[in-house]
C-alpha cells in the first residue's frame, strides 16, 4: 500500500462538513484507510485574494490505487461536491479542492499530475496542516517542518474540533 498525502481546501458552503464527507468518499472509492487527519485551519485566500477566506486541512491515507487512478477518484469526488474548474479564475472560490501532495516516494511529471506537488513549499495553507500530521516527512529533500519554518503563517488559525 502507498502512503498518500492529500490537501483539502474550500471556501463555499459548509466546508468542514464537505471535508468529512469527501474524505469518506475518497476512502470508499479508493479502498483506502485514513492514517492521519489534521485539524481544520482558516486561511487567507492565495493567488486570488478577492474572495472569502478558505478552510484547509490535510489527510494521510493508504491505498493500493496507482497515482492516476487516485487522481481520477479525487476529481470525481470534487465534482460530486460541486467543484467546477473556472479557467478564467484559477484560484477562485470553490466548494472543494483536493490536491495530491505526495504519493509515497514517487516522483512523477506528466501533463495532468506532478508529484510531489510542485508548489507545496510555497503554500503555508498546506504546510501548516501537513506539519501537524507529518512534521518529519521528507518531500523533495525538505523536511515538512523545515519547509513550514520558511514561509509566513500570518492569518492562519486552527479551528476548534467541534466544527
Amino acid at each position: 500500500m502507498a502512503s498518500v498525502l492529500i490537501a483539502l481546501g474550500g471556501n463555499v458552503g459548509d466546508v468542514r462538513a464537505t471535508f468529512r464527507k469527501a474524505i469518506a468518499h475518497v476512502c470508499g472509492m479508493a479502498q483506502a484507510a485514513v492514517i492521519a487527519r489534521s485539524s481544520d485551519y482558516t486561511t487567507p485566500p492565495w493567488g486570488d485574494e478577492d474572495q472569502d477566506p478558505f478552510i484547509n486541512a490535510c489527510v494521510e491515507i493508504e491505498t493500493d490505487l496507482d497515482p492516476h487512478a487516485l487522481l481520477f477518484v479525487m476529481q470525481k469526488v470534487e465534482q460530486k461536491f460541486g467543484r467546477t474548474r473556472d479557467k478564467d479564475r484559477r484560484w477562485g472560490p470553490r466548494t472543494l479542492d483536493l490536491d495530491m501532495i505526495a504519493y509515497g516516494d514517487v516522483s512523477l511529471q506528466v501533463s495532468d499530475l506532478i508529484l510531489p506537488h510542485p508548489r507545496l513549499f510555497e503554500r503555508a495553507f498546506v504546510l501548516v496542516p501537513l506539519a501537524e500530521i507529518a512534521p518529519d516527512r521528507v518531500i523533495s529533500g525538505i523536511r515538512v517542518r523545515d519547509g513550514l519554518a520558511s514561509v509566513s503563517t500570518q492569518g492562519i488559525e486552527r479551528l476548534s474540533d467541534t466544527g
